[in-house]
């Protein structure tokens, strides 16, 4: 990872200095790297050792960031991992086209791998995570959201990259059909899951500790599983305040919302289908040579049920 973070310096550089401020200013800010440690892990568990899974593990965090940068701004958000967004601070013209930048820098450095099968899957997952945000936008303040419909838009948004930076691993180490399946599979399931875990911390977190405003979610009028879960078990009073919550975007409810969510079991509703996903995930790890990353991805899909930020 030490690796992967000297290549993302090295390649933030512009003679734009704008870009530079903005780009380094939401890397520094941290963030799990998820998704490039998937990668490499991958890597690992198949035995590739090759300097070209730091040069994709940076590619799949710039496309993440990108996302990141756009979302704050469609999103209005004002905190990002207990800072000012990219947004806040820049404005949003300089975040979405610094967004734009990464997005262009990922795509020049993924055709050095000279891998026509990596560009396309990323260029295919990079599609997919755009058409996931049109669907999130497109069902912002819709109360009538199915747990299907929520469970699609987070396999394009977010679990699509996590799917593709596991397949990339497995596809520069030469996997067979059989081990690339499974490592995407792994990436699709893991990601669903931590996806499920972050929209329950927006109820059941705390602010100071995931470095975000509580209720954003509801704010922005996404109906996430808590919610859905939630008005199919409170009563009808209950159920009216969360979809009028949700329709109209009102924090000024999120007290008592939080308080239905909580006590109609919908948290546990939640983190039970994040469990189911991350079995599935350690299913998929199984079919990958027993070393010692195989065991850090199957250890990846119980954490991802356990934290807190």
């Amino acid at each position: 990872m030490l690796e992967v973070d000297r290549v993302i310096s090295q390649r933030l550089s512009s003679d734009v200095p704008l870009v530079g401020s903005v780009s380094q200013y939401i890397i520094a800010a941290g963030g799990k790297r998820l998704r490039p440690a998937l990668l490499l892990l991958c890597c690992g568990a198949l035995g590739y050792t090759g300097t070209q899974r730091f040069n994709l593990a940076a590619v799949v965090e710039f496309i993440h960031t990108a996302t990141l940068l756009h979302d704050d701004v469609v999103d209005e958000s004002m905190l990002r991992r207990g800072n000012s967004t990219a947004n806040a601070k820049f404005g949003n013209p300089a975040s979405v086209l610094v967004g734009d930048f990464l997005y262009s820098r990922a795509f020049q450095m993924m055709v050095e791998a000279q891998s026509m099968r990596i560009m396309e899957v990323l260029a295919d997952a990079t599609n997919v995570i755009a058409e996931g945000e049109v669907m999130q936008l497109m069902n912002m303040h819709n109360a009538e959201l199915t747990e299907s419909g929520y469970l699609q838009v987070i396999r394009s948004k977010t679990a699509k990259l996590f799917e593709a930076s596991a397949r990339v691993g497995a596809l520069l180490s030469g996997a067979t059909p059989a081990q690339e399946q499974a490592c995407a599979d792994y990436g699709q399931a893991l990601g669903t899951a931590f996806q499920v875990i972050d929209d329950v911390l927006d109820y059941a977190g705390d602010a100071a500790v995931m470095g975000k405003n509580l209720g954003d979610d509801l704010r922005e009028g996404k109906t996430t599983l808590p919610l859905i879960a939630a008005m199919k078990r409170a009563d009808p009073q209950d159920a009216a305040l969360i979809r009028h919550a949700i329709e109209h975007g009102e924090l000024d409810q999120l007290e008592n919302v939080v308080r239905i969510v909580r006590g109609t079991g919908a948290l546990d509703v939640a983190r039970d289908a994040a469990r189911k996903e991350a079995e599935r995930a350690a299913q998929a790890a199984e079919q990958l040579p027993a070393n010692s990353y195989q065991e850090c991805l199957l250890q990846l899909t119980a954490k991802s049920l356990q934290r807190d930020h």
